[in-house]
């Protein structure tokens, strides 16, 4: 996703732009048609941006193509081996878009020069109780340092600010030090009567999900929902459209707390299957019929409604699909949401069925696809927010997407409602002793006809 972003927005500024998803196909892509200029990430899998950059430099074809490495510079170690890679720039992450651009136009004004690699010298770098030897070009040096002379002084500035902001404070602390008793006391006021609204609303929002014991003709429906505050920016439904038709999706906000919330639940004022002029599910035709929308319109219609300029850049990503219960086809659309997963009742292994399609309210004039899943008796689907494969344990690591179909998979003899359950104990045992840092939302459907 940061790639596509990425390209979009280096698009714009009238470059042509060609991507990969690791640093190997990367490697095969340049060597395929030689690029002016490298952009790449540092964490990538099979190969990292350094293992990338090295090969670059090493390739005689290549090594005078500019490599600007995105990092966050947080460890100077990094820096080094950003240098013995060959990098000959450096953009801090999280970045400015004009600035890359400043960055590369630079690059790009001063081609480098393949001879300088013949008075490169071996330096010997110790740092942190560990020695490097980096045979490194002047160009190459001059670049890095640059690059970590910009960050300090924009590290300096924000430095600079915080410390007048800090002087400002403490000369109004010293002189209205006898308001702040009335101030405090006004604030624990406020303070308690936030915490009453917060849990009015978290009741409000526990009301808008579906009922605890959900009953569907031909369909089995199991769900948890646990916000990581007392308000969440997820979202889940399952719901009649028609005779024929159920509708289901699960939407997560980006970030968290009240903002989030306000957002999932205006989301949800759009997705109702009640025949309204708000209800982007379902409109009544001239004629009386019931008409359902599609899941890509529904996708393409709330992008057009919610932009993330109106919402403090806010935006979402949400899995929506339409189920004809008769026949099993499944309609979804996805707007950036993780793929659904598929359980096949004949015991097949765990099935990923995605869609393209940038997150909603986050780039304007989208179109969404479309695509289908026919479904086989006793099948059983599972929607789930990014909570699920992206909760971390206490070193960080992710529970994934392979542990999530396992365990999936492996409730599969059992009830319905018994695997939704033990997928989200699974993961919150994943995630002790903390627990889960992000919402965790999981639907679960299986088709009995």
């Amino acid at each position: 996703m940061q790639a596509r972003i990425l390209q979009k927005r280096l698009a714009d500024a009238g470059h042509t732009v060609r991507w990969a998803e690791n640093g190997a196909l990367a490697l095969e892509m340049a060597r395929e048609r030689r690029p002016d200029i490298i952009i790449s990430d540092i964490e990538m899998p099979v190969a990292t941006g350094y293992d990338f950059c090295k090969a670059v430099k090493t390739d005689s074809a290549l090594r005078t193509v500019p490599f600007i490495l995105l990092s966050t510079l947080s460890d100077p170690i990094d820096i080094i081996r950003g240098l013995d890679a060959g990098a000959d720039n450096y953009v801090t992450k999280p970045y400015e878009p004009d600035y890359l651009l400043a960055r590369m136009q630079a690059l790009l004004a001063t081609p480098l020069d393949g001879s300088d690699d013949a008075t490169a010298a071996t330096l010997e770098v110790s740092l942190a109780g560990q020695k490097f030897k980096v045979k490194a070009g002047r160009q190459q040096v001059l670049n890095l340092l640059v690059s970590t002379f910009e960050n300090a002084v924009s590290k300096n500035q924000e430095l600079v600010v915080a410390n007048q902001e800090l002087s400002v404070a403490r000369d109004s602390l010293q002189k209205t030090n006898e308001e702040l008793v009335t101030l405090n006391s006004e604030i624990s006021r406020i303070n308690a009567q936030m915490i009453r609204d917060l849990e009015a609303a978290a009741k409000v929002q526990r009301s808008l999900l579906p009922a605890a014991d959900v009953n569907l003709p031909a369909l089995d429906v199991a769900w948890r929902y646990v916000p990581c505050q007392s308000l969440a920016g997820d979202f889940l439904n399952i719901f009649p459209l028609d005779e024929e038709r159920v509708g289901l999706f699960v939407v997560d906000v980006s970030g968290h707390g009240v903002p989030s919330s306000l957002m999932a639940v205006t989301v949800g004022r759009f997705l109702t299957p009640k025949v309204s002029d708000s209800s982007l599910l379902v409109r009544q035709a001239p004629d009386g019929r019931v008409v359902v929308a599609s899941p890509a319109d529904v996708a393409t219609q709330l992008n057009r409604l919610f932009q993330a300029d109106e919402f403090s850049g806010l935006y979402f990503t949400m899995l929506y699909g339409v189920l004809h219960v008769p026949s099993g086809r499944l309609d979804y659309a996805s707007g950036g949401h993780p793929a659904l997963v598929r359980i096949p009742a004949g015991g097949g292994p765990p099935e990923f069925h995605g869609a393209e399609g940038f997150p909603i309210a986050f780039v304007p004039e989208v179109e969404y696809e479309q695509r289908s899943l026919q479904l086989q008796p006793g099948d059983r689907i599972y929607l789930y927010s990014d909570g699920v494969p992206e909760a971390m344990d206490k070193d960080q690591e992710p529970y994934g997407d392979d542990k999530m179909a396992a365990c999936i998979a492996g409730g599969r003899a059992g009830p319905l409602d018994q695997s939704v359950a033990g997928l989200l104990e699974a993961v919150e045992e994943w995630c002790r002793p903390a627990g889960p840092l992000d919402d965790v939302t999981i639907l679960g459907v299986e088709w009995k006809p």
